[in-house]
């Protein structure tokens, strides 16, 4: 007979980065990347989008959180573990899904850094024109 599984892990992304989320019963404590979340996300906005997915859901205290994200910059990586979160939250309960999707926490954003282009200085930008 299967285990209950007692720990729900689950992927988020957003644009380079990638989390891999551990969800697992306790008292809320979050670690991300072997640090605590205070330390690893010393600005106290993106703490704000990590938590948010567990206020929506009135969650906050009830779970430990681990955390390894890579790539891309901070506010990606943020928001990539808030979509894990979120998934792994609706993973462990499914009446939790029309609150997340309400917020928006469980739609992947889609939006990437657009290519260089040869011949321009950036992907959009273009160099002066000169008619003569």
């Amino acid at each position: 007979m299967p285990a209950i599984a007692q720990e729900e892990n689950e992927i988020g992304r957003r644009k380079t980065s990638t989390a891999r989320v551990y969800l697992r019963p306790g008292t809320g404590q979050i670690t991300v990347n072997k640090k605590p979340l205070e330390e690893y996300f010393p600005h106290e906005p993106r703490q704000q989008v990590i938590r948010a997915a567990y206020e929506v859901t009135n969650t906050v205290g009830q779970f430990d959180l681990v955390v390894n994200v890579k790539g891309g910059g901070l506010t990606g990586q943020a928001e990539a573990i808030r979509l894990g979160i979120a998934r792994a939250l609706v993973a462990r309960n499914e009446e939790h899904r029309a609150a997340l999707r309400e917020a928006g926490f469980l739609t992947r954003d889609p939006r990437m850094v657009e290519r260089k282009k040869y011949g321009q200085p950036k992907a959009r930008k273009k160099f002066q024109f000169s008619k003569r």
